[in-house]
C-alpha cells in the first residue's frame, strides 16, 4: 500500500475468488496504515457471520475489530471525518451502493482499501466489485489453489443447491477452482452428494426423534 501526502483520495482493490488470501490481504495492509499513525476505519456487512459478528476474519484466522453495517450507506452515516485510511471486506455482500460511497471517500481525500470477490458461482461479474475495479488507483488480483488440480485457481466453486447470488458459506459450500476445473454453477455431482448427505442428516435426526 502507498500513502499518499496531502488530501488526495485513493481506491485500492483487492480482489480473486475464495480462499485466496483477500481478507489476509486487506488486514495487512490495514496493519501497515496504523503503524503509520494514519486513523484507520473497517466495516464488514452484516450478512457476513460466518466466524465473527464484529471482527474481519480469514480463512487461516487471521483477524481485525470492525465496525457491522446493514449496507454501504451506513458507511457514511458512521463515519469519523478525521478517518484517513477506511477498509471493506466482502464487498461482493454490500451492493451496488459501495460504488459510490467508496468515489465519495476517495474524493474526500481518504485512502479506501476494498476486499471481495470479483466473480459469481457462475463465473460472471459479481457487482460491485468489477465496477470499483474501473474506478481504482491500484488493483491486486488475488489466485487460490484449484482443489483438484492444484494449478492456480480464479473461480470459486458452489458446492450447494441453490440459485440465489449469494448464499454465505465457507469450506464444505464452496472451494477454489482453476479455469479447466470450473464447473459454472453447482455441479450435478456435487448436487447429488448434497441431497445424499442431508437425507442421511435427517434420517438420523428421525432417530433421535
Amino acid at each position: 500500500m502507498d500513502f499518499i501526502s496531502g488530501n488526495i483520495g485513493w481506491i485500492e482493490v483487492i480482489c480473486g475468488p475464495m480462499f485466496s488470501g483477500k481478507s489476509e490481504e486487506l488486514i495487512r495492509r490495514l496493519r501497515r496504515a496504523m503503524i503509520a499513525r494514519k486513523r484507520v476505519q473497517v466495516f464488514k456487512p452484516s450478512l457476513d457471520t460466518r466466524f465473527s459478528e464484529d471482527e474481519i476474519v480469514s480463512h487461516a484466522d487471521v483477524r481485525m475489530k470492525s465496525e457491522v453495517v446493514l449496507d454501504a450507506a451506513e458507511i457514511l452515516s458512521r463515519m469519523d471525518w478525521r478517518t484517513e485510511v477506511v477498509g471493506v471486506d466482502e464487498a461482493n455482500f454490500m451492493g451496488p451502493g459501495l460504488i459510490e460511497v467508496a468515489g465519495r471517500l476517495a474524493d474526500s481525500g481518504k485512502q479506501v482499501i476494498v476486499a471481495g470477490l470479483d466473480t459469481d458461482y457462475m463465473g460472471r461479474p459479481f457487482t460491485p466489485v468489477p465496477e470499483l475495479l474501473a474506478l481504482a488507483e491500484s488493483i491486486t488480483k488475488t489466485l487460490a489453489i484449484c482443489v483438484r488440480c492444484g494449478n492456480p485457481a480464479k473461480h470459486t466453486q458452489r458446492l450447494v443447491n441453490s440459485d440465489d447470488l449469494i448464499v454465505v458459506g465457507a469450506a464444505g459450500m464452496y472451494e477454489a477452482r482453476c479455469r479447466r476445473c470450473f464447473e459454472p454453477g453447482v455441479p450435478k455431482q456435487e448436487v447429488l452428494e448434497f441431497v445424499r448427505l442431508r437425507r442421511a442428516a435427517e434420517a438420523v435426526s428421525g432417530l433421535e426423534k
